[in-house]
């Protein structure tokens, strides 16, 4: 029997939310739009001394996570983390780590 079939939807998901998280820039992005509403890409590109195109990129891992939202404001892009997958998230790590 192959292992792999053991691996349920939450298991795949967390770790989809894992990697997400697997580059610091990614988490001080989390950590900054944790504590406020929302926040637009030139906010945090004043925030980080990276490239528009780096964090570009990393926005883009965390928005395809599903762990934050993007809504364009020509000419700037609005980010604010995903309410449902960031509480998901916190449950997921949260039964991880009390096993």
């Amino acid at each position: 029997m192959n292992k792999a079939n053991n691996i349920s939807n939450k298991q795949k998901q967390l770790a989809r939310y894992a990697k997400a998280l697997g580059h610091p820039v990614r988490v001080f992005v989390l950590e900054i739009l944790s504590q406020q509403s929302c926040c637009y890409s030139g906010d945090l590109t004043e925030e980080l001394s990276i490239a528009k195109s780096t964090l570009s990129q990393h926005l883009k891992e965390l928005k395809e996570a599903g762990l934050i939202q993007g809504e364009t404001e020509a000419p700037k892009i609005r980010y604010c983390i995903n309410r449902e997958n960031w509480n998901e998230a916190k449950e997921l790590f949260n039964h991880l780590l009390k096993s």
